[in-house]
């Protein structure tokens, strides 16, 4: 089989996903070639501990998104508490202190616009468990330049709201459990 033709994964949660991403993060191979970047709301105040945290359960690397850090395989990159996190053109990451996008920031929906203009149709966006909608309109644009994009299925989630909202806007293509995202994932990866 040839390589996959995705080349990054964006995530975004909210309340739940700690949960969601730990069971997403710690499946995942350490063959697994493509860098995640994933938006979790979180406190102002919040310190890190997610990127540390997760950095235990994970066979890849993972940390907290630095500025203008370049993008590279084999790592999950984490916004920061209080910044929006995006994709520049030359594949490094970036912050900006904007305005809150659903009452959020970092915000999901900010992630993914940025992704979706870099990387075209080589990009898959999830949405996981959540209780705003933020995420909807990310979806949207991931959708419109030809990327994947993937709801957990809403029974499945802690707070159904933002995988319904992605939902609604009948742009997701697939809608998966945690297991059925990780395995699918996983074998994105194991195709060359």
């Amino acid at each position: 089989m040839e390589e996959s033709t995705y080349k990054v994964i964006v995530i975004g949660a909210s309340a739940g996903g700690l949960k969601a991403l730990k069971k997403i993060i710690s499946g995942l191979p350490k063959s697994f070639c493509m860098p995640i970047l994933i938006v979790q709301h979180l406190s102002p105040r919040s310190d890190g501990f997610m990127a540390h945290y997760f950095n235990q359960l994970s066979h890849l690397q993972v940390k907290e998104a630095d500025e203008k850090e370049p993008i590279r395989p084999n790592h999950i990159y984490i916004a920061p508490a209080n910044y929006h996190m995006l994709v520049e053109l030359n594949e490094t990451i970036s912050f900006t202190v904007d305005e809150k996008v659903s009452y959020a920031r970092p915000s999901i929906d900010v992630l993914f616009e940025s992704a979706a203009r870099v990387y075209l149709d080589r990009l898959i966006g999830i949405i996981l468990t959540g209780a705003n909608e933020d995420g909807a309109a990310g979806i949207r644009t991931i959708k419109s330049f030809g990327g994947l994009t993937i709801a957990q299925s809403p029974e499945t989630a802690e707070v159904a709201v933002m995988p319904m909202a992605a939902i609604q806007t009948e742009c997701v293509d697939l809608i998966l459990s945690l297991d059925e995202i990780s395995n699918l994932l996983s074998s994105l990866c194991n195709q060359g």
